[in-house]
């Protein structure tokens, strides 16, 4: 088009040219971008998001984690992170976890961790870009963007505006979970985003007498989300591991990054670092 202006924010043409993504700031090398999601809440997206960060810096990768759920922020929480972030010249600054993963959260900007964050749609999704293009996330080699539930404001501007080289999505063995967490399966494949697995959360849990895995799923009718072949729009995305339910991975006081503290690993913390050498594997950082 002659008349282009490359605002593309401003333009109604869909045009192969169009580009919605939104650049980093001056003072961000942001390498690969992972999302995790679900159309379902209370299925462990943060907690899936935190033990990836903190995998990814174990293994010495400079990870970070944004915290997308502006108006149920879990973040900062699972990390064991208080007080507000800082800003100087270069913009807002990322507080950092005790093993050096980078988080900005909306709940590091509030006077009270409590306080309720009542805002409409175009607010939210402005504030996920000004995480993206105004904070200074300096080197980072992943990032993981852990998102709200469903299909909505947030999970369309993160696609549309950042980088997303891919996601994971996180279920749980039920029904209705498996039918909800297909909604956000079909949103990534409409929008050409890459499904670089599942991770199914409290998918057993383990007897503490004999040691012995007792599936949490519900029978007769339950059946893992990528043995449904049938129902999925393409081909069944690959399930990278199933976690158990357990009272170490449910307990707030002590966040994941404790999982990995002096070689302490956790059965979670070891089928989590196999899910994050896949994604590695995946989603290479160039040398």
């Amino acid at each position: 088009m002659s008349d282009c202006t490359h605002d593309c924010s401003t333009c109604s043409s869909n045009c192969s040219e169009r580009d919605l993504h939104v650049p980093a700031g001056q003072f961000s090398d942001i390498k690969k971008v992972i999302g995790v999601v679900s159309g379902k809440g209370g299925v462990g997206k943060s907690l899936v998001t935190s033990l990836l960060a903190s995998a990814a810096q174990a293994r010495g990768h400079a990870a970070a984690v944004m915290d997308a759920d502006i108006t149920g922020p879990s973040i900062p929480k699972s990390f064991g992170i208080k007080g507000q972030a800082l800003a100087d010249e270069r913009g807002l600054l990322p507080m950092e976890s005790k093993t050096g993963v980078k988080i900005m959260s909306v709940n590091l900007l509030l006077e009270k961790e409590d306080s309720p964050v009542v805002w409409r749609g175009p607010v939210i999704s402005g504030v996920i870009q000004q995480f993206w293009s105004e904070v200074a996330w300096g080197e980072v080699d992943y990032m993981f963007v852990d998102m709200p539930p469903g299909t909505g404001d947030v999970p369309l501007t993160v696609f549309q505006s950042l980088p997303v080289d891919g996601i994971i999505i996180v279920t749980t063995p039920q029904d209705l979970v498996n039918m909800i967490v297909r909604k956000a399966y079909n949103m990534a494949q409409l929008m050409d985003i890459p499904v670089l697995g599942i991770v199914e959360n409290m998918s057993y849990v383990r007897c503490p007498d004999c040691g012995k895995e007792i599936k949490t799923k519900s029978p007769p009718s339950s059946v893992s989300p990528c043995s449904e072949k049938s129902r999925w729009r393409s081909r069944r995305p690959h399930l990278l591991t199933r976690v158990r339910l357990s009272w170490s991975a449910m307990n707030i006081s002590k966040p994941p990054l404790t999982q990995w503290r002096n070689c302490e690993k956790t059965e979670t913390a070891h089928r989590m670092e196999r899910v994050e050498y896949a994604l590695l594997k995946e989603t290479a950082v160039p040398a």
